[in-house]
Formats: C-alpha cells, structure tokens, sequence
C-alpha cells in the first residue's frame, strides 16, 4: 500500500477523532485534528487546505501550524480538563500511592507544555 495511502487513511482516522471528540465532554477534539493536518501534508493538500480553511477549526489549526501557538481560552480549557480528569482518575480508580504519582507526573509534564506555548 502507497505511503500516501496510509497518511490518508491516518487523516481521516484523526479526523473521525476529531469529531467525536468534539461531542464528548472530556475527549479532546483539537489534538486529533492538528494530527490530522499533519497527516494531510504528507498525502493530500486538498483535505490540508480544508481542515486549514475550516471555519470554525482553522484559525486554532493554523496558530499551530503556523507558530505552534495555543489561544489562551484553549490553554485554560486544555488545563482545567487535564485537572478535572485527574480527579476523575484518582476518585474513581482509587490508585495506589505510585500509580497516583505516575500519573499526575505524566498530566503535569503535558500540562507544563500546555502552559508554555506561545498565545
């Protein structure tokens, strides 16, 4: 199967993702899109071009693409769902004291990289 072929089929995973995330309270939505635009660049510049020009997806895909730059709503949503979702996480599983610690080690890192993107 061409490389291209499976870039493709990737983008269009992501994008599928995408939108399921974008119904789903704690599922992201815009991780798999920016994926999905990278996907999109190595096999079709048309669905590139679209998820790009998207109205109501485009203008945080290209503050990516562009600078990899993160709006700060998107940055105090993006944080306060990593916050929340590590409560779930401990309330619910009720982990040990280093599975608790691996965890919130791991979402601090993500949320540390969150937090210093340009706006």
């Amino acid at each position: 199967m061409p490389a291209r072929l499976i870039w493709c089929v990737a983008g269009l995973v992501m994008v599928g993702l995408g939108i399921v995330g974008a119904f789903l309270p704690l599922m992201p939505s815009t991780i798999f899109l920016i994926v999905a635009v990278w996907c999109f660049g190595k096999s079709s510049p048309r669905l590139e071009a679209w998820l790009l020009n998207h109205p109501r997806f485009g203008p945080t895909l290209r503050n990516w693409n562009d600078r990899k730059a993160i709006s700060r709503p998107a940055k105090v949503m993006a944080l306060g769902g990593m916050a929340v979702g590590y409560g779930l996480f401990y309330w619910g599983a009720r982990p040990n004291i280093f599975l608790a610690a691996g965890v919130l080690v791991a979402i601090a890192a993500c949320a540390i990289y969150v937090a210093t993107r340009p706006e």
